[in-house]
């Protein structure tokens, strides 16, 4: 059965979250390993319903009203549930841009629940999620910003693919680029593929930004990436998301 938060304590402290979201949800948890020293580099918070319901189940039912309480709960549910299960690497949480109204203000919760679980902020990664566009690319860049002097890491999630794209790059340089899992897809044997991620990988190394590979499914693929000295991978040829746990993966 999964752990469910009632809704009111969650969002305790969270300025304009008043209304109820209507539904309940959970979290799954899939490793980021850094292939290169063979540890967990942390693991990203994958929402699921309390039954364990598909992200989509969750996702589909966000819309104007309920768009900034979710992203709220969200991120101290996530927080809440790492630190119950004694995570002590890097905790990913995706978070809606658009309802980030001030940052200043949003990240409250964010921080509170950090002090409150014990959880240190410099091991809190914020990526940009791949389900809505950004409306205010200079409004997310004022996001980042912040976050950043805040001591949390930032990530461009899906580069490659949607709405996570050169353009973003070119405003703001996080952290870390998480490399689409359709370009790594059979990347190994695909040369237009392969041309496009050494050059995405040569870019980051310019810039100064970490490239994680995501979805993973074969030794070729990964392979592939280690040649090009990229350390940090993700995927199911590592784990597959565990439901409310930490899965591992033996060297």
């Amino acid at each position: 059965m999964a752990t469910i938060f009632p809704i009111e304590e969650i969002l305790s402290g969270c300025g304009k979250c008043h209304a109820e979201l209507g539904f309940e949800f959970t979290f799954a948890f899939q490793p980021i390993v850094n292939f290169k020293s063979q540890t967990i580099f942390g693991y990203e918070a994958l929402v699921r319903g309390a039954e364990g319901e598909s992200a989509w189940r969750i996702l589909s039912q966000i819309n104007d009203k309920n768009r900034y309480a979710f992203d709220q709960a969200c991120r101290v549910k996530a927080i809440q549930l790492a630190s119950k299960l004694k995570l002590d690497s890097m905790l990913s949480i995706n978070f809606l841009p658009n309802a980030v109204y001030e940052p200043a203000h949003c990240i409250k919760s964010t921080l509170q629940a950090a002090k409150q679980f014990g959880f240190p902020i410099e091991r809190i990664m914020f990526e940009i999620t791949e389900s809505e566009q950004v409306q205010d690319v200079a409004h997310l860049t004022k996001i980042f910003d912040y976050y950043q002097k805040q001591g949390f890491t930032t990530a461009l999630d899906d580069f490659g693919a949607g709405h996570a794209g050169l353009n973003t790059l070119a405003n703001f340089v996080p952290n870390i680029m998480k490399i689409d899992m359709e370009l790594v897809r059979d990347v190994d044997s695909h040369k237009t593929k392969q041309i496009i991620v050494k050059s995405l990988v040569d870019l980051c190394k310019q810039l100064g930004v970490t490239v994680l590979a995501e979805g993973l499914e074969t030794q070729a693929e990964v392979d592939f990436f280690s040649h090009l000295d990229v350390e940090l991978m993700q995927g199911y040829y590592f784990a597959k998301p565990g439901f409310e746990s930490l899965p591992n993966y033996d060297w």
